[in-house]
């Protein structure tokens, strides 16, 4: 196993807290601790440099609690990026404030035809663009992705509300390995995983709601919640290292690591 440098966009939880409920995670009637949040991001962020990757920041706005989600914010491949459509209307304002950033540092976008909440819902790996659909990202928006990339794009039904998004229930480990909850998908979706990663690593559904499979990898180091031990050791028995960290208070809107964190992917820098 190999770690590759990679290059993050992070965002600050400054505004951060559970105002609504737009997943089964969220609960406004919770309290938020948004300093406990803020140190658990900055031990995500630290955890990353420690690693040797880079991390950029985007300027939180007030009045998007969710903006810390940066996952959300675009699907960035071979330097071009495809700009997300949220859902929910509480969320839309986030999209222009990435695609602004993006735009910025130099990256061309290109504007979203469809519903899409960005690696929130496709995840790359080796050749291919895995895509999910069923509670949050349109189908169409699959067809959309695969002209702009150029990369041939894996439908995956997700079937539990619990799983909105693909990266709470698949992980990608590296270009030919992947970490997943059979149960968050289809019958058909998982007889698509089967063939297409046979050597998979199956998680346990209490790994999976404590948002292990939110999981960040660099090819080697894996960053996942301390409280996905199960997962943790299956990985070390693979030859991965895992590396943990705790975002619990982040999880209370329904976010763990790799919400927190968009990957750039072909960028110069």
């Amino acid at each position: 196993m190999h770690a590759t440098h990679r290059r993050y966009l992070m965002c600050r939880p400054t505004y951060f807290a559970v105002e609504y409920a737009i997943n089964p995670w969220m609960d406004p009637s919770r309290p938020v601790d948004r300093e406990l949040a803020i140190a658990q991001w900055e031990q995500l962020r630290r955890t990353y440099l420690d690693l040797g990757h880079t991390v950029d920041e985007i300027e939180p706005l007030p009045g998007l609690p969710d903006m810390v989600f940066a996952a959300n914010g675009a699907t960035v491949i071979d330097g071009q990026a495809l700009e997300v459509q949220f859902r929910e209307p509480q969320r839309a304002d986030e999209a222009p404030a990435y695609r602004n950033w993006l735009e910025q540092a130099g990256f061309p976008v290109h504007a979203a035809k469809h519903v899409n909440e960005g690696e929130g819902d496709f995840l790359v790996v080796g050749d291919y663009l895995l895509a999910g659909t069923g509670f949050r990202t349109a189908h169409a928006a699959h067809a959309h992705a695969q002209e702009i990339f150029g990369r041939p794009v894996i439908t995956l039904q997700l079937v539990d509300p619990c799983f909105y998004h693909l990266d709470t229930a698949l992980a990608v480990i590296d270009d030919r390995t992947i970490a997943y909850l059979p149960e968050a998908f289809s019958t058909g979706s998982q007889a698509v995983l089967r063939r297409l990663f046979p050597d998979a690593i199956e998680a346990a559904l209490a790994d999976a709601a404590a948002f292990g499979l939110n999981a960040v990898s660099d090819g080697r180091n894996v960053v996942l919640p301390v409280q996905a031990g199960g997962l943790a050791a299956a990985l070390r028995e693979r030859g991965y290292q895992p590396v943990t960290v705790d975002l619990s208070e982040l999880r209370k809107a329904g976010g763990g690591a790799k919400c927190c964190t968009l990957e750039l992917r072909g960028s110069t820098r």
